[in-house]
Order: structure tokens, then C-alpha cells, then sequence
């Protein structure tokens, strides 16, 4: 399996896990969790959408996109950190940025700088 698949593979049973952890973890107000992947783009989503008392919700959750050979991770409200979890399914750490970070404090970080 070629880097880009073992990444997008990777990436998605990350998210697939997020998933069914905030789907069994999180009260049911009227949203729902729904991950939103695109191959062709590299984007991958986990956000919540629904109505709740009356006001349309919607957050992302865990964003990650595929860009450039490396995992940038644009968002991520977990309590764990999606990069630990990728770095557990047998990503690198030079091939993940940690894009919330602003790009003049990442080499801060023992992460990908970009």
C-alpha cells in the first residue's frame, strides 16, 4: 500500500473511532455526529450538526486534511489528541503538522512545521 493510502486509511479509522466514542459518550440533544470524508480533496471531517432548543447547531469537531504527502490537523477539540492517535497507527511525527498552531510557533512543537 502506497504512503497516501496508508495515510487516508489511517485518518479514517481515526475518525470512525471518534466517532462511535462521541456518539455513545455524548447526551442526545438533536445533533448528531457525522463524519464527512473526501478522498479526492484529502479532507476529513467528524462534526455535529442538528437543531437544539430551537437554534441550528453545527461544530467540527476533529478536522484533518491530506496536503502536500503530510497530515495537516486543522482542528481538534478531543481530550487526547488526534496526532498521539495517528502516531499509534503508524504515522510519523515529521509527517503531521499541527496547523492550529500559528506556523511561527511550530517548530515549537515536535511536529511537522509544514
Amino acid at each position: 500500500m502506497d504512503k497516501l493510502t496508508t495515510y487516508r486509511e489511517a485518518v479514517k479509522a481515526t475518525l470512525l473511532a471518534w466517532h462511535a466514542y462521541v456518539s455513545r459518550a455524548t447526551p442526545k440533544n438533536g445533533t448528531d455526529a457525522e463524519c464527512i470524508f473526501d478522498d479526492e480533496r484529502g479532507n476529513y471531517i467528524l462534526v455535529f450538526v442538528g437543531w437544539h432548543e430551537g437554534n441550528r447547531k453545527q461544530s467540527v469537531y476533529i478536522f484533518i486534511r491530506i496536503k502536500d504527502g503530510k497530515i495537516w490537523i486543522e482542528e481538534d477539540w478531543t481530550d487526547r489528541g488526534i496526532a498521539d492517535e495517528l502516531i499509534r497507527a503508524g504515522i510519523p511525527k515529521e509527517d503531521i503538522v499541527l496547523a492550529f498552531q500559528p506556523p511561527e510557533l511550530r517548530h515549537l512543537t515536535e511536529f511537522a512545521v509544514a
